[in-house]
């Protein structure tokens, strides 16, 4: 197995895979794409819990080049997504490309060669050995530890972080936690082989996996205790079967399909006006949720709990037709006095109250605020891209940062949306750095890195957009972090993204000629 590559591509979601067709389909060969896991799909394959599905419309959230006419439902469910992009992947060749079961340990920028060092392990010995540290996904690694895997090293001019803001799970700090002597797994680590039968399960969090689990669960579970910090909006899902006769239309009549998918996608761009235009417009859609409380929970105690005292849309807007009605079984519980500690088999809440469960399940999402892990990402100076971030994630057009050359990011920060499908966002920036690419095998560049006024000045317009958004009317979400800054979300139209990211603004780039003389000629002449 060779040890270098031109490109090398982090994780095989539509991030990955896209940017790996892409490549192909321009004529790249010398790349590679590294999974840590034992098969292809990203968060797709990752998250399997009961009940996982798109809340974006199937039709939607897939490739534009690679419309699926076969689509079962509206809102398609995880395996039927894991099964088209594997399908993806299988149909542009990139499966020679992949490297499964393989963990990025970090990579490092070296100056000299104006190349990448890229530390891999196996991903099977390395959660072996972290199971038995004790260790969680995402903590740091003692590099010192001699019980530690073995190492390889690859070489790459480029590298492409396809890793996502939902991949790193998010726990908890509970007092006792580790005391409990019953089972526990994060949504994302669903454990199917666990008999809820008779059992008295506890679940921690509302957030869009839980509101998709805790139906499934409750359906089997003797007793459910749902522990609420704080409950989310929700709209009802307008799903549905995609019958014989549609699919067969969108086989014979392509044309339809597409149609179809330009109809979804300016019905949900229109969301943008509230959003970041005129708040007041989301009170239609709060009308509207708080009708889908009454119609489904009769209990007048328990329509309390579960209506929101934030601004609609200033949290993720969830939909579902199956939360309140499971909410409303004779055999869960909604508990919003929060968790004072666990002791043994017991949940001890803020009031004191005790109660017994025999299973924990986390639904409280990811690291969204972290996407990449300290010690994994090394620019310039040794810099880790981290101490980067002290204010929050930043990076030029959601891809690129000042001290990192040659490194880009998809689905990097401030590319997230909360109206429309982020595959859209993804083919955008795949674009974008293809050109990048291109650019620098053509003017034989060593090296492009987002000069630090172009990085300053983009993140400084960005947040004055986001500054009168929905999203900054004052509750806590994962798009905020500590210090109230919104590192997630785009503040704008999705074609307004794309136009920024159609060619690459080399001017906006210093751009080392392999000679190792930065000229502003080289970027003016790529920029004409």
């Amino acid at each position: 197995m060779s040890n270098a590559a031109q490109i090398v591509i982090i994780g095989t979601g539509f991030s990955g895979l896209g940017m790996g067709i892409r490549l192909k389909e321009a004529g790249y060969h010398n790349f590679v794409i590294l999974e840590q896991s034992d098969d292809i799909g990203g968060t797709w394959h990752e998250n399997h819990y009961p009940g996982c599905a798109c809340d974006v419309q199937s039709a939607l959230y897939s490739f534009s080049f690679e419309q699926n006419p076969e689509w079962t439902r509206m809102f398609a469910r995880q395996e039927e997504i894991k099964g088209y992009l594997k399908g993806c992947a299988e149909k542009y060749g990139l499966m020679e490309h992949i490297r499964l079961n393989t963990h990025v340990a970090g990579a490092r920028y070296e100056e000299r060669t104006g190349s990448w060092t890229v530390e891999t392990c196996s991903s099977q010995e390395l959660w072996a050995y972290m199971q038995n540290k004790g260790l969680k996904p995402g903590d740091a690694l003692d590099r010192t530890d001699k019980a530690l895997p073995a190492f390889d090293t690859l070489n790459a001019e480029v590298v492409v972080s396809g890793m996502g803001g939902l991949s790193t799970p998010a726990y908890p700090e509970i007092k006792g936690i580790e005391s409990f002597t019953g089972k526990s797994f994060h949504s994302q680590d669903w454990d199917h082989d666990y008999d809820f039968r008779g059992k008295r399960v506890a679940v921690i969090g509302t957030g869009a996996s839980a509101i998709q689990f805790v139906p499934e669960v409750a359906k089997e579970a003797a007793h459910l205790d749902l522990y609420q910090r704080t409950p989310p909006w929700i709209m009802p899902k307008p799903d549905r079967e995609i019958r014989p006769l549609e699919r067969m239309l969108f086989r014979k009549f392509p044309q339809t399909l597409n149609a179809f998918r330009q109809s979804l996608y300016w019905m949900l761009e229109g969301r943008v006006l509230g959003f970041v235009g005129n708040p007041r417009i989301l009170k239609i859609g709060e009308l509207q949720a708080r009708r889908h409380i009454r119609s489904q929970i009769k209990d007048k105690e328990l329509r309390r709990k579960v209506t929101p005292d934030f601004h609609f849309g200033c949290k993720r807007v969830l939909i579902s037709n199956n939360y309140y009605p499971a909410l409303a079984r004779d055999n869960v519980d909604v508990l919003t006095d929060g968790i004072r500690e666990v002791r043994g088999n017991v949940i001890v809440d803020n009031q004191g109250n005790e109660r017994e469960v025999d299973c924990i399940i986390y639904g409280t999402g990811f690291k969204a605020q972290d996407p990449i892990p300290r010690k994994m990402i090394f620019g310039r100076g040794g810099q880790d891209l981290l101490d980067a971030w002290k204010e929050g994630a930043e990076a030029y057009k959601g891809t690129s940062v000042t001290g990192f050359p040659n490194f880009f990011m998809l689905m990097g920060p401030n590319t997230g949306l909360g109206h429309s499908s982020m595959v859209y966002m993804i083919e955008s920036q795949v674009q974008y750095v293809l050109d990048a690419i291109k650019k620098m095998q053509k003017h034989n560049w060593k090296s492009v890195e987002v000069k630090d006024a172009a990085f300053r000045q983009y993140n400084a317009s960005i947040h004055a957009k986001l500054g009168n958004s929905v999203w900054q009317t004052g509750c806590k979400s994962w798009y905020v972090n500590e210090n109230g800054k919104n590192t997630t979300l785009w503040p704008g139209f999705t074609w307004q993204f794309r136009q920024q990211t159609r060619k690459f603004d080399a001017g906006n780039y210093r751009c080392e000629p392999a000679t190792g003389a930065v000229t502003e000629e080289a970027a003016a002449i790529a920029t004409a």
